[in-house]
């Protein structure tokens, strides 16, 4: 029986990426939470796995592949029964190729650029520029969404990676419906998958109470 390991952190977006394509495989994941504030990633036995020293990484019985991405077009490639998440015909994977990049230089990007001034830097607002740049990105993605999914109208890996990070933001940069209806029509798609609650519903939520009891510290401090 094959033993896969997640190194992992449930409130991350690209843990819980990965977390929803293993499930969408029906594959077990041994899940081993590593704490990025109590500085877990930066032991010498973690930076010998990923010199990255971030979270996801998977251990496949010894095969160490980093970088949420990566670990699912893996995870598909070895262990899917077919490609319907990652697709081999070369069009449709060049699309799907655009959309994780999208993924990591725009919409996790703009996350991070709101989220680690309260997490790391004490910060207790967040700038009206900073929640305007995330409203930008929104509007990147209602464009995008011409069809049912990310990237045509079957599920994908790239709606796992894109719905990690927005269900993370909307909790502190709220998106208006009226405005962002293509939006609100994918996420109640993904919301109807069995396993969406689990694998990212939960975390996400937690992220933005998170970030909110984060600010109002930092508010106390100031």
């Amino acid at each position: 029986m094959t033993k896969l390991i997640l190194y992992t952190l449930h409130v991350s977006p690209p843990c819980r990426a990965v977390e929803l394509c293993a499930k969408a495989l029906g594959l077990e994941l041994e899940q081993k939470t590593v704490n990025l504030l109590t500085k877990e990633h930066l032991t010498p036995e973690f930076m010998k796995m990923n010199p990255q020293h971030t979270v996801p990484v998977l251990d496949d019985n010894g095969t160490i592949v980093c970088e949420s991405h990566a670990i699912m077009i893996y995870l598909v490639s070895k262990y899917g029964k077919d490609d319907s998440l990652y697709s081999k015909e070369l069009v449709k994977q060049a699309k799907l190729n655009a959309a994780l990049h999208f993924e990591s230089g725009v919409l996790f990007a703009r996350l991070r650029f709101v989220f680690e001034p309260i997490l790391f830097a004490g910060g207790s607002e967040i700038p009206a520029d900073r929640a305007e740049y995330v409203q930008k990105a929104y509007r990147l993605l209602e464009d995008t969404l011409v069809d049912d999914y990310i990237v045509g109208n079957s599920l994908t890996i790239a709606d796992f990676s894109c719905v990690s990070s927005v269900s993370s933001i909307m909790g502190e940069i709220p998106m208006d419906k009226e405005k962002f209806p293509k939006i609100y029509g994918w996420l109640d798609r993904l919301k109807a998958l069995p396993y969406y609650e689990a694998a990212n519903g939960s975390g996400a939520e937690q992220v933005a109470q998170f970030v909110l009891s984060q600010k109002e510290k930092n508010a106390q401090k100031a």
